[in-house]
């Protein structure tokens, strides 16, 4: 789920659909998650009726320590396997990567 949730924020029926899930499987993901303490439910500011699901700190914190550990394991797989062995795995793992993406690019 967290693949597909914005760091400002995201809609319930847009993270399903970025999932390609159900609403309800979705909205019992976020109810796991909320549990957690990962994320949480916040009025949507341009439509009061709406809510988004958003990071609490907890989350933006463990976001962050997932993505340093994904860094640190990629800079030991390139020490260990070398430069031109690692640019062909993630060029690979881009590849496979995008026949799931279902994020519009937004770079």
């Amino acid at each position: 789920m967290t693949r597909n949730l914005d760091i400002e924020g995201t809609r319930l029926t847009e993270l399903a659909r970025r999932a390609s899930m159900s609403k309800q499987a979705m909205g019992e993901l976020v109810d796991q998650c909320t549990g957690l303490g990962l994320i949480e439910r916040v009025p949507d500011p341009s439509d009061g009726r709406a809510r988004i699901i958003m990071f609490t700190p907890a989350g933006l914190t463990w976001l962050n320590a997932f993505r340093e550990a994904v860094d640190a394991a990629e800079r030991e797989m390139r020490a260990e396997l070398g430069g031109s062995t690692m640019d062909v795995i993630l060029k690979g793992l881009r590849a496979y990567g995008a026949r799931f993406d279902t994020l519009e690019d937004k770079s």
